[in-house]
């Protein structure tokens, strides 16, 4: 769970995924289908995310990823280090700084900023997080605090 010998400056980095048309798809579907409950995938109007002409029309080169996609895969990175912790009392915040293409590399990434006690006897891990490319340009910035106590 929590990497090993973890301390200040300790860094980590998930498997590198590539941005596929069709997990940018299941985000922008996946709200208008549970919303309608009723058994079959639901679509909307054009998007930034779904349609190539449109997010032309809007000045992009093509389409982008949902910044929610980058935010999953940071949280995913987090859950595989602390577990349940995580879940019970985590904090994540995220900023989109550079847009996401269709078919493009993304690694998320943590490293431990600072390390202290909390009130109930359990360790706060400070973190930087993001996503970056596979040239190391940032795409997903953010931070994070994982509260872990060590059960007796």
């Amino acid at each position: 769970m929590i990497p090993a010998d973890l301390r200040v400056g300790s860094e980590w980095r998930s498997r590198p995924r590539e941005m596929t048309r069709e997990r940018m798809r299941w985000y922008v579907d996946a709200q208008p289908t549970v919303a309608a409950d009723n058994g079959r995938i639901q679509t909307q109007e054009p998007t930034i995310h779904d349609d190539d002409d449109y997010a032309k029309s809007q000045g992009l080169p093509g389409i982008i990823a949902d910044g929610m996609i980058s935010t999953n895969w940071i949280m995913g990175l987090l859950l595989d280090a602390f577990g349940n912790d995580f879940v019970a009392r985590g904090r994540l915040r995220t900023k989109y700084v550079a847009p996401i293409y269709e078919d493009q590399v993304v690694v998320s990434c943590a490293r431990v900023t600072g390390i202290e006690a909390a009130d109930d006897g359990a360790t706060a891990y400070r973190l930087d997080v993001w996503c970056e490319d596979d040239a190391a340009k940032k795409l997903t910035i953010g931070e994070a605090v994982a509260y872990v106590k060590v059960s007796a």
